[in-house]
């Protein structure tokens, strides 16, 4: 191989390499993009029937629609998870966990003879729909340091059975959204 024979193949290495990256920056120049603010996009992740499911990391759930999945009833047999740490007795003490008679709509931390965490004290929230569904989905994530060693409810209907169930333990249950 002679030497202009090697200048032909550099040379179309190079020329190569400069319409590569050539086309990248008149690509540039021609269509301005705009980063986005948040580098991802929003999946809304079905079961295994097709439904759409409602849990999102983001307080942007459609309550009524997720309370529309269950029942008081469903909620009894569920809460029976949470008996082991709580009492729902009108008029119960605490167990592990503090009593949650009357628990929906109460400010966080709010029962005076129970020791809650610190994470729990300076909340300063009180259990909405909203704060309940997400608590209730993973406790150590929706209120991070809290002391509550339960992996959650991720089924739905599980939840809002649940929240309906705590709702109808009260004095004055609340109106549904």
């Amino acid at each position: 191989m002679d030497s202009f024979e090697i200048n032909k193949i550099i040379a179309a290495i190079i020329v190569t390499l400069i319409i590569i990256f050539g086309i990248g920056k008149i690509s540039d120049v021609m269509f301005n993009v705009e980063k986005l603010s948040v580098a991802a996009y929003k999946v809304e992740a079905t079961d295994d029937d097709g439904k759409v499911s409602l849990a999102s990391t983001d307080n942007d759930v459609d309550i009524s629609a997720l309370l529309a999945l269950g029942s008081v009833e469903h909620g009894q047999k569920v809460f029976k998870k949470c008996k082991a740490c709580h009492s729902i007795k009108k008029g119960g003490g605490n167990n592990i966990g503090p009593k949650l008679w009357d628990v929906m709509f109460r400010p966080v931390a709010a029962i005076d003879d129970y020791k809650y965490s610190k994470a729990l004290t300076d909340y300063k929230k009180e259990w909405t729909w909203d704060e309940m569904n997400g608590f209730l989905i993973k406790p150590s994530k929706w209120i991070k340091g809290n002391k509550m060693g339960f992996a959650g409810l991720k089924d739905e209907k599980d939840r809002a059975s649940v929240m309906l169930y705590l709702n109808q333990n009260s004095d004055q249950p609340k109106e549904l959204p």
